[in-house]
């Protein structure tokens, strides 16, 4: 199944705001459906926004007005505009020329997405994470591994958490990664998939991922599909259960990594960016090579989203916090290369 792809002169698409409770399929005939479409998150995730913004050219008949709205529906996430540029390249040479650029753009894709969860799965299998992980140096010397602070620590009910070498391999990750953040398999969520696929996942710990509940809703129900052993946990309690050790490692996503390593994810990434490096547990970054914005230096230079108080303060519909309350909601949070353990995309691994 397909998150999005071109059917019969239009663009379908998952409607991911009405899962897990049904899967619709949109069809998108103009720039002005596939815009809203973005913004209320109907199509989301990096790599699917690059296919869209490149198919959504191929929809405007070359209007650069159409182009330039499809260009900035979403300003965090760098493949969006990507997909756009590559495909509206091509308007010179007429339609077909575009729908052929963005169809190359969508099959490139899927095969970044499998080449990323190979290589991510051969990394984390291989034993190399285990010398790189924090030995030792500021981060590595503030881990819990004696005094007060880690003897007091209450038993967890993770039954069997420390895996043993060869076995299969406890994986955390936030928002969602899966295939419904590309066009097939996904990033991050496609390792977990390789990994299951080879018999050595134990297990994904999926943060629920607040406001809009992207793992519980999606994640989840990606994973239930394939068959994965999976559990989800609140977000607060990430950085708590990898400090009770257990967790081989984090793998999130990215939708912008500048120049130097530092990378924009999903709000709370950078929470267990922090979480991680305390407990010494690697910290990878799945994204393909078209991710990386050579043209920010840093993490400072990129546009944070707010998605405004709705998110916060109601739940699908219904009113959480009373009327009136006003909210902040970056819907991304950015986390510095010195936290990342390595950056799998699908031409390389980069050691930040």
């Amino acid at each position: 199944m397909r998150t999005i792809d071109w059917v019969d002169g239009a663009v379908e698409l998952i409607d991911q705001t009405r899962l897990p409770d049904e899967c619709v399929t949109l069809r998108i005939t103009t720039v002005d459906e596939l815009v809203d479409a973005i913004r209320r998150l109907a199509v989301r995730g990096a790599p699917a926004l690059g296919v869209a913004g490149a198919l959504g050219v191929v929809v405007s008949g070359g209007d650069p007005d159409a182009v330039a709205r499809l260009r900035a529906a979403r300003p965090t996430a760098v493949n969006l505009a990507w997909g756009v540029d590559q495909a509206a390249a091509w308007l010179p040479e007429g339609r077909a020329a575009v729908l052929e650029a963005a169809l190359r753009i969508r099959d490139e894709d899927i095969a970044a997405c499998l080449a990323m969860g190979e290589r991510g799965a051969d990394l984390l299998t291989s034993g190399a994470l285990a010398s790189k992980a924090p030995t030792s140096g500021a981060l590595a010397s503030k881990a819990p591994t004696s005094g007060a602070f880690a003897s007091d620590l209450p038993a967890v009910d993770l039954p069997d958490l420390l895996a043993p070498a060869g076995r299969g391999l406890r994986i955390m990750t936030i928002c969602n990664t899966g295939g419904l953040a590309a066009v097939e398999r996904g990033t991050a969520l496609g390792v977990a998939q390789t990994l299951h696929e080879r018999g050595r996942l134990a297990e994904v710990l999926a943060l629920e991922t607040r406001p809009l509940l992207q793992g519980a809703r999606l994640t989840a129900w990606e994973l239930a599909r394939m068959g994965a052993p999976h559990r989800l946990v609140a977000d607060g309690a990430g950085p708590y259960l990898l400090a009770r050790g257990g967790v081989d490692a984090v793998l999130v996503g990215a939708d912008r990594i500048a120049a130097n390593g530092d990378t924009a994810n999903k709000i709370g990434t950078y929470a267990l960016a922090l979480g991680a490096a305390r407990a010494g547990v690697p910290f990878l970054v799945v994204a393909p090579e078209t991710t990386i914005d050579v043209a920010t230096p840093t993490g400072a230079g990129i546009e944070i989203e707010d998605r405004g108080a709705e998110e916060i303060v109601t739940l699908r519909g219904t009113r959480l916090a009373p009327e009136g309350t006003d909210a902040v909601n970056p819907a991304f949070d950015v986390t510095p290369h010195d936290l990342i353990t390595a950056i799998v995309t699908d031409r390389r691994v980069i050691r930040p």
